[in-house]
């Protein structure tokens, strides 16, 4: 048994690992094929095969696990200061238990080690993104894995090697076709309207400032999120809550993948603004654009302790998957 670096030429034997567990239901990825690695891994500007690594046995590929670290930042992020992101490893189901795991797990370790990373993170915010099919749907998907699936053997396996839960996070999930609008949300739209406060479709002409916002939510995300949409030759649709030309609530940008899911960044309200609707106005909006937009179902994923959840149960969302956001120190 040795470990090495991945090669091209070991592809299909990833693959063939890859697709069994996800066939097999031990994981909820999407099955790999050429276009797909294509797509995920190498037109991403933050993949380079640097961290990926195979264990092979008498020329037999029997394990594989693959990582990343960002290469392009937000501000305050470099390289030092962000971890490894461990994005999965899988092994033969009959050459399990014998230390496979364990030794790329290291190898993967000694490498982000090498690279000057600090810890070791499964989470959201792996520049690689595993798309996963949502249990019990009919093949509805979302874009990115939140971390490790509590359900799989990769949870206790990481919880061996040292990782601990830094939080959960659980996904969430409605069908479109059974999404209501309710009368309530229209009424809570005329009073922010009496008070000076406009939600719905949001002008990009009208150059509102956002950056208080951005700067109280804490968020560079959503901040270049909508420095580019508003800047953009065609921008999709952005909801927004306004007040006094200050951008205090969005959603968006609006768009329907090639799956049918309605797709957004997240939803975000100022906290000198909270608890007055505005997020449930535009959130309930963000539903009716995806609609217009032909979308057949939506999904998103947040915290498990976070009150939001309220709003998208009452919205009709409900939870079908929860993850663990896992570090280890380096």
């Amino acid at each position: 048994m040795r470990i090495r670096k991945a090669l091209p030429a070991d592809r299909p034997a990833l693959f063939a690992l890859w697709n069994d567990s996800c066939l097999s239901g031990e994981v909820v990825y999407k099955p790999l094929n050429d276009e797909a690695f294509a797509r995920l891994f190498e037109r991403n500007p933050n993949y380079d095969g640097t961290y990926d690594f195979v264990c092979e046995e008498n020329g037999e590929i029997v394990g594989f696990i693959t990582g990343a670290e960002k290469k392009e930042f937000l501000p305050g992020e470099t390289r030092e200061n962000t971890p490894g992101y461990l994005t999965a490893i899988f092994v033969l189901p009959d050459m399990r238990r014998r230390g496979i795991g364990g030794a790329l797990l290291a190898a993967l370790e000694d490498a982000f080690r090498a690279a000057g990373k600090k810890s070791f993170v499964s989470s959201g915010n792996n520049p690689v993104n595993l798309p996963w099919f949502i249990p019990g749907t009919p093949g509805h998907d979302h874009n990115n894995a939140p971390g490790t699936d509590v359900d799989c053997a990769g949870y206790p396996f990481l919880l061996k090697y040292g990782y601990a839960d830094a939080h959960r996070e659980v996904s969430m999930y409605l069908n479109l076709k059974d999404y209501k609008y309710r009368s309530e949300v229209e009424a809570t739209r005329q009073r922010l309207l009496s008070e000076g406060i406009y939600t719905g479709r949001y002008d990009v002409s009208l150059q509102c400032e956002f950056d208080g916002m951005c700067d109280r939510v804490g968020s560079e995300y959503w901040r270049k999120v909508l420095q580019d949409e508003t800047t953009a030759a065609h921008p999709r649709v952005i909801l927004a809550g306004v007040y006094q030309n200050h951008i205090i609530g969005f959603t968006g940008p609006v768009d329907r993948e090639p799956s049918g899911r309605g797709w957004f960044t997240g939803i975000c309200v100022d906290p000198l603004y909270g608890q007055r609707g505005v997020a449930t106005v535009l959130f309930n909006d963000l539903m009716r654009e995806f609609i217009k937009e032909g979308a057949q179902f939506s999904t998103l994923f947040t915290g498990i302790d976070n009150h939001a959840q309220r709003l998208y149960r009452h919205t009709g969302f409900e939870v079908r998957r929860t993850f663990a956001i896992m570090k280890k120190e380096a």
